[in-house]
């Protein structure tokens, strides 16, 4: 089995202004690749950015509140769309490097926002994955994904896919993943905390395989920032101005190996964390436990998985 080099992007998005980042998003993934990462990370929403004002703003929310439906417009104007040719630049750099790539964004779906992990490939369109459960306070800006987009990309020394946050706490999500065979899965959050790094590190211990757990950093400033390349709304600024100054995401970042060891963690700050993953590791680990195989009771628990797109609404010719 090969060696895999990945990389965790540890940076401050652009927050708010999806096309900012976009435009940003290339410095970086070239920066991880020329340190060698074939394999490169992002965390959760790293286009848009997180809504930390869900967490951080007093009242955000309250019912009717201005600030926070303000920041929803913004959002749903800057999401990005289903086929999005401003992400074409990205799929370029990718085709060109042989890079696999895995950035959070909010996306539009119809009018509605999800958080969606979206993986590119060479070659190939990207992969979503959108966030099956909003978390607690996040059900007030994000829709729920379906089973359409708990697909991975098969590569060509073993399989990548990718769940968000709090999904790594659903263990019906996990054995679907685990059923699919992942060498590399990425783990997106907004900062790893230490709760987090638990199921990171649980969740390459029982799925066998090498887990980037990717986390962002990112300041009341840039936030501010952010707001002003989208127009400055004085309600939305009034939100994130209530919030506490200073530093609101903390990194903390790492990359996992199957037996849940950590190879390489990040500080609280920006920075690009590199680690070699040694293939072979999995096999051996597969020894002593294979939740998918001979550690399952197929004969006492069976999970089905429904991979049909939920439209909601179809409308049918029955001419």
């Amino acid at each position: 089995m090969p060696r895999i080099a990945a990389a965790i992007v540890q940076a401050e998005p652009v927050p708010l202004d999806v096309t900012g980042g976009i435009a940003a998003l290339p410095a970086h993934i070239e920066a991880a690749a020329d340190g060698g990462a074939t394999v490169v990370a992002f965390g959760e929403t790293f286009l848009g950015g997180y809504p930390i004002w869900l967490d951080e703003a007093p009242g955000a929310a309250l019912w009717d509140h201005p600030g926070s439906k303000a920041m929803h417009r913004i959002l749903l104007d800057q999401a990005i769309r289903p086929g999005d040719e401003r992400l074409a630049p990205i799929q370029k750099l990718v085709d060109r490097r042989g890079l696999i790539v895995s950035v959070g964004a909010h996306e539009r779906v119809r009018s509605s926002l999800v958080n969606t992990q979206l993986l590119f490939r060479p070659g190939q369109p990207p992969l979503p994955h959108r966030k099956l459960v909003p978390t607690h306070g996040e059900r007030l800006i994000w829709a729920r994904g379906d089973g359409s987009t708990l697909g991975v990309h098969q590569a060509d020394w073993g399989n990548v896919g990718h769940l968000i946050c709090w999904e790594h706490w659903m263990p019906l999500a996990r054995a679907a993943m685990h059923n699919q065979r992942e060498a590399v899965h990425v783990a997106a959050w907004p900062t790893v905390r230490d709760t987090y790094a638990i199921a990171s590190r649980h969740y390459a211990f029982e799925g066998r395989c090498f887990v980037l757990a990717a986390g962002t950093v990112l300041n009341r400033d840039t936030l501010l920032d952010g707001l002003g390349r989208c127009g400055g709304d004085p309600e939305a600024r009034a939100l994130i101005e209530a919030m506490p100054d200073g530093q609101l995401q903390y990194g903390g970042s790492m990359i996992i190996a199957p037996n849940g060891d950590i190879l390489a963690e990040a500080g609280g700050h920006e920075e690009i964390l590199h680690a070699e993953l040694d293939l072979d590791l999995i096999g051996q680990g597969l020894a002593a436990l294979d939740t998918d195989g001979h550690y399952a009771r197929p004969d006492v628990f069976k999970l089905n998985v429904n991979t049909a797109e939920q439209a909601g609404v179809v409308f049918e010719d029955k001419s």
